[in-house]
C-alpha cells in the first residue's frame, strides 16, 4: 500500500513540475501577410529612490517565427534625466544562475526615447529596444533562471539585478522576473 501511495504521489508531483505557466497575449494576430504573437508586459526590474523611479518591463515576440525581447524602460525623476539610446551595436546581456551568459543582439535601429511631463510635474523618459535572441540561447533560458541583465546602450552600460520575488511599488503585483525566460519562452515557439 506505502508503495502504491508513493508511485501515485511521484506521478503527480512529476505532472505538476512538467505543466507550463498559461500564455497571456496583448497581441495575437495572423492574417495574409504573416503571424505575430506578443506576450503581455512583466516587470523585471524597479528602483525607487529619493525621488526617482525606473522600471524595466519584458514583452517577448514572434513575428513570423523570428523571435524576440521586447524592453521598455521607464525613468521617472522631477530632475535632469540622462538620456540612454540603443543603437546597432547595443546588446543585452543576461547572467544565468548556472554560470553562462546569453547575449542578444539589438536590431539595427538607433533610438533614444522621448520625454514626457505628468500632471505631477515629474519627467518621464521612455525608451523601448527590441533585442534578437542568438541561435541556441533559447534553451539555456529555459532551463536555469537569470540573475543579472546588463544593458550596453551607445554611450554607457546598466547593470540591473534580477530578483526571485518582486513586490511592485507601482501597482502592488508581485513578479518572479528570476524565471520570467523559463516560464515564458514557451509562448512564442513555434
Amino acid at each position: 500500500m506505502k508503495q502504491l501511495l508513493l508511485t501515485a504521489l511521484f506521478f503527480i508531483s512529476l505532472n505538476a513540475l512538467g505543466q507550463k505557466f498559461p500564455c497571456e497575449y496583448s497581441s495575437n494576430v495572423k492574417d495574409s501577410i504573416g503571424t505575430y504573437k506578443q506576450t503581455k508586459e512583466y516587470l523585471m526590474s524597479e528602483k525607487n529612490f529619493a525621488g526617482t523611479s525606473s522600471y524595466i518591463f519584458c514583452t517577448l515576440a514572434t513575428t513570423d517565427g523570428l523571435p524576440t525581447l521586447n524592453v521598455q524602460l521607464i525613468q521617472k525623476n522631477k530632475g535632469f534625466i540622462k538620456a540612454n539610446c540603443f543603437d546597432k551595436n547595443s546588446k543585452l546581456y543576461l547572467q544565468l544562475n548556472n554560470g553562462k551568459v546569453i547575449t542578444l543582439l539589438h536590431i539595427n535601429m538607433e533610438y533614444c526615447g522621448s520625454m514626457l511631463r505628468d500632471e505631477k510635474g515629474f519627467d518621464n523618459r521612455v525608451i523601448v529596444g527590441t533585442f534578437m535572441f542568438m541561435k541556441g540561447t533559447m534553451e539555456d533560458l529555459k532551463s536555469s533562471p537569470v540573475s543579472l541583465m546588463r544593458i550596453k546602450y551607445l554611450t554607457d552600460t546598466e547593470d540591473y539585478i534580477i530578483k526571485k520575488e518582486l513586490v511592485s511599488e507601482l501597482n502592488g503585483k508581485t513578479y518572479q522576473p528570476e524565471t520570467y525566460f523559463m516560464d515564458n519562452l514557451h509562448c512564442i515557439e513555434n
